[in-house]
């Protein structure tokens, strides 16, 4: 990360200052108490920079939540929110910019709407052996 912040540092610095812009709800559910390597801590902010960016341009939603965990079977990232959601598959740039981010690290990104009932954004980098 940039300078000696951890990546807990620099998600906790994001969504701060992301929250005071929009005026909309943050919450932090979990940060990892390691630090990951700079590849992955560099696709975890990119992935929540465009997925904040969705939900400010496309969802509406009052809150937010984010938690990033790191346990034996790798890095687990969710970013959910309360906002309009969609029916359908999730497509477009900015899915595929993330989506791309998380298989550039071996990884997985899903998005699931439902309609009326917000986004959640799942991406899972396994640990390297």
């Amino acid at each position: 990360m940039r300078g000696d912040r951890s990546l807990a540092q620099a998600l906790e610095e994001h969504l701060a200052e992301w929250a005071e812009r929009t005026g909309t709800v943050a919450e932090i559910w979990a940060l990892p108490g390691d630090d990951v390597d700079p590849r992955t801590a560099r696709a975890v902010m990119a992935t929540l920079g465009e997925a904040l960016s969705n939900v400010e341009r496309h969802s509406r939603a009052g809150a937010v939540s984010l938690a990033v965990t790191l346990g034996r079977g790798g890095l687990r990232m969710t970013v959910s929110d309360d906002g309009v959601g969609f029916s359908g598959p999730a497509a477009g740039r900015g899915i595929a910019v993330m989506r791309a981010e998380f298989a550039g690290l071996g990884g997985t990104l899903t998005v699931n709407g439902v309609e009326g009932g917000g986004t959640t954004v799942t991406g899972v980098v396994p640990r390297r052996r």
